[in-house]
């Protein structure tokens, strides 16, 4: 069903961009050439006798997306099996037929590769749900494009995205696959980034949400028969586990099949190789290094998760995680509603609330309108009575014949009398009955306010804590700036002192060298200074041989003024010095 529904995608741009006229209708030769495309694509063997036999009625006129859909399941999209075909082929014909007809860059310098543009609208498909037209919602504009910027080694611009989700057509409808488009070619997205990068960047996404890649890379792996290290290609899919002998992944060496008996486990260093971790199966253990400890976290992880979706049946980690952020948007969207509930039912008792009031405010008025009658009517009757008695008084003599009327009369009036006071009492009742229903008012105000003190009470503590926080951020920061520039100067004073050393290691070997020499002089002094010494023996040997043929002469030295004896040379005018020169010149020659 999931394979059915990204087809259904494609091939619903496929048959909208045959629609010219936008009425809804494709020409059946179209529609014809459409089948006839997707049959190819899909790997299916034709079918042209189902195929005349659907639009071989009389009627030459367009057919609708109803009329085209039984056709479409029965003849094509049940006949589709998984894995007899390539469903990149299939995305890049409807992307071929879409594009030509929707697809025009306005902006001739930024414009997308066309396969880049390709795979963003692979990316679109992919994340927008099944309701037709395809839209997507800006929280998955927004994921999509914070993917392609991590790609990118950039950070999102969220006043961009903003300005572009905020429109009115967008916030009503939703964002098209086309208005999609020109947003990113736009070139506020890619701002300053080389086109190779770019492109990198969506096609690194587009293998890990589209290709179903959860994680891709280089690892050494050890050989099962000769043992020996060679470095690898690895991708992680849900269930297997590929590894090529280069990044363009054309010759695989091999694929670890991943389930529930598979597990992942970190191995001390050894054979010189650090960062290790193994896969386990049931019936092999595959060895693997990492350039480094985060690469290999990174690697576990995503391993376990490939053995957590497979052990769960998913095929799709990105699939569950639309899934999921389907259903935060969906919680999110409850919530919402219910807080709306809330608020409406809070207007609708403060509405209460008010009418009470009005009510208790009329009752009052009623109230003192009631005491201002019988303060009248008291006076009235004071009044009466008082003029009554005059009047009994003055006429007390004739009123006795009168006075059975007189009674009566005053009979009637204790009875109204009495009525009064009861009437009176009553009221009193009623505004005991009124002021306790004020208390209670008055009581619920107070809770009321009680509550918002303690309401605003939490919101400033959790600003307090949400400053402390920012301000314990911004000192970790400062901590990091101040820790790398530390680190900086330490590098430039190890970099100084390692020259100086060398300096200095030179300036020694000059030395050593100077030394050498030096004593290489002394050594030949000295025997310079020996032979030197021997032939002046001999010299004085010979010379008195020469002077004293009697026999040798013995002579002391003459002590100089320190008291050392002075050898005293023969000058060369000596005659039998002159002589041995002589003797010895003819001997050479």
């Amino acid at each position: 069903m999931e394979l059915r529904a990204e087809l259904l995608k494609s091939i619903w741009y496929a048959f909208t961009s045959l629609d010219v006229e936008k009425s809804g209708k494709v020409s059946k030769s179209q529609l014809k050439v459409l089948s006839h495309n997707l049959y190819t694509a899909l790997n299916i063997p034709h079918d042209p006798v189902a195929l005349e036999d659907h639009f071989r009625d009389d009627d030459d006129g367009p057919v609708s997306n109803q009329g085209y859909m039984p056709y479409l399941n029965k003849f094509i999209l049940d006949k589709v099996v998984e894995g007899t075909f390539v469903k990149e082929n299939v995305d890049e014909f409807c992307w071929t037929l879409s594009a030509k007809k929707n697809y025009r860059p306005k902006n001739s310098v930024d414009v997308l590769p066309d396969k880049d543009a390709f795979h963003l609208w692979c990316l679109f498909n992919f994340l927008s749900e099944d309701d037709y037209p395809l839209v997507l919602v800006p929280e998955e504009v927004e994921y999509l494009l914070k993917k392609i910027c991590i790609a990118m080694s950039v950070e999102l611009s969220c006043v961009d995205v903003e300005d572009f989700i905020s429109q009115e057509a967008v916030q009503q409808s939703g964002i098209t696959v086309w208005a999609f488009l020109d947003f990113v070619n736009t070139g506020r997205l890619t701002r300053g980034m080389e086109k190779d990068s770019v492109t990198m960047a969506i096609d690194e996404v587009y293998q890990e949400i589209a290709g179903n890649i959860i994680k891709q890379g280089y690892l050494w792996k050890k050989g099962h028969l000769r043992r020996n290290w060679n470095e690898r290609w690895f991708s992680l899919q849900p269930s297997t586990l590929h590894y090529y002998v280069s990044e363009d992944r054309k010759e695989c060496k091999g694929c670890i099949e991943l389930g529930h008996n598979c597990c992942v486990e970190v191995l001390p260093e050894k054979e010189g190789k650090r960062c290790m971790f193994c896969v386990k199966t049931l019936t092999k253990t595959y060895e693997m290094s990492a350039p480094d400890t985060k690469q290999r976290q990174e690697w576990t992880t995503a391993i376990q998760t490939a053995i957590r979706l497979c052990v769960e049946g998913k095929k799709s980690l990105h699939k569950d995680l639309k899934l999921r952020r389907r259903e935060q948007r969906e919680e999110r969207e409850r919530r919402r509603t219910a807080k709306e509930e809330e608020l409406q039912s809070l207007r609708l008792l403060q509405g209460e609330r008010e009418s009470k009031l009005a009510e208790l405010e009329l009752l009052q008025d009623a109230q003192k309108q009631a005491q201002t009658a019988l303060l009248q009517e008291e006076q009235k009757r004071r009044q009466q009575h008082v003029e009554l008695q005059r009047t009994l008084q003055e006429q007390l003599q004739q009123a006795e014949e009168a006075r059975a009327s007189i009674q009566a009369e005053m009979a009637l009036k204790e009875v109204e009398t009495e009525r009064q006071r009861r009437r009176i009492r009553e009221l009193e009742v009623m505004q005991l009955r009124l002021e306790e229903a004020l208390h209670q008012e008055m009581r619920a105000r107070q809770d009321e306010e009680v509550y918002c003190l303690a309401q605003a009470r939490l919101l400033v503590e959790e600003e307090e804590k949400m400053k402390a926080l920012l301000a314990l951020q911004e000192e970790q920061e400062q901590y990091i700036l101040k820790t790398q520039r530390e680190k900086q100067e330490l590098r430039q004073e190890m970099v100084t002192k390692s020259q100086a050393l060398e300096e200095a290691q030179h300036q020694l070997e000059k030395v050593r060298a100077s030394r050498h020499r030096m004593d290489q002089d002394i050594a030949a002094a000295q025997r310079k200074l020996r032979h030197a010494s021997t032939s002046v023996k001999h010299w004085n040997i010979q010379v008195n041989r020469l002077t004293h043929p009697n026999g040798p002469v013995e002579r002391r030295p003459s002590l100089g003024s320190s008291g050392v004896p002075v050898v005293s040379v023969p000058s060369l005018r000596d005659p039998g010095l002159r002589l041995y020169h002589q003797r010895n010149e003819r001997e050479k020659e």
